[in-house]
């Protein structure tokens, strides 16, 4: 006698459910065990077969995307979450003064990375707490993201570049970018935080795992965005 019959599941993290097919088993054949991998936060991996497939080895949770902005330059990007909270991201990469979503966010100033600047960056990192703050990777977006609300006004006045630039300069200054966020800013503290955006570094790396490394594609073209919240 053989059987069949369906199967839904839901992966830790996910907002979506998978369903699959369960086949009849076959006689004289052990069943074949399967793994699956542990999911993070907001985290998909795809099954490679050595064969590279279109969006790369893996897939984290989409943030946010749109344009950096620096000087007169644009750089269109994708934000994907790393760690922390997802709700801190999106709380905060929004408009002062409107609550909405920004689809531009422009490099104000520059942190250099000495010691201990670094050293303080982690530590409003562990004061923050586990839902104070959210690590991104920022990966290079497509001309597509002008297409956003705001971001269309910024490509007219401003010469869009690949990320790769920006993370050239970044580490030619030997400085990570900072932004203070809401965009326009607010008076409510509570509801304010600050932006650090990492090129490729030792302070940097600490942050990325190999799935994340996978995404980044290049040592050259990615920036982790570190967004705590409060007042700098």
């Amino acid at each position: 006698m053989g059987w069949s019959g369906w199967l839904v599941w839901r992966l830790p993290g996910a907002s979506v459910e998978e369903v699959g097919v369960l086949e009849p088993p076959v006689r004289r054949r052990s069943a074949r065990r399967t793994t699956r991998e542990p999911t993070a936060l907001c985290f998909w991996k795809q099954q490679q077969d050595g064969a590279s497939q279109a969006g790369g080895a893996s897939k984290l949770c989409l943030a946010w995307q749109g344009m950096l902005l620096l000087k007169n330059s644009n750089f269109p990007s994708n934000m994907h979450l790393l760690q922390g909270d997802l709700g801190v991201a999106s709380s905060l990469l929004v408009e002062g003064a409107t609550g909405g979503k920004v689809a531009q966010l422009k490099i104000t100033q520059r942190l250099r990375l000495d010691q201990p600047k670094l050293d303080e960056v982690n530590r409003r990192i562990k004061v923050a707490g586990p839902n104070g703050y959210a690590i991104l990777l920022a990966v290079p977006g497509t001309s597509d993201n002008r297409s956003a609300t705001g971001a269309s006004e910024a490509a007219t006045t401003s010469t869009q570049r690949p990320l790769r630039n920006l993370v050239s300069y970044l580490k030619q200054k030997q400085a990570a970018g900072v932004i203070s966020l809401p965009v326009g800013g607010n008076k409510d503290k509570e509801n304010s935080g600050v932006l650090h955006a990492f090129p490729p570094c030792d302070f940097s790396q600490q942050f990325l795992d190999s799935t994340a490394k996978a995404l980044a594609k290049s040592e050259d073209d990615y920036l982790v965005m570190i967004i705590v919240r409060g007042a700098s």
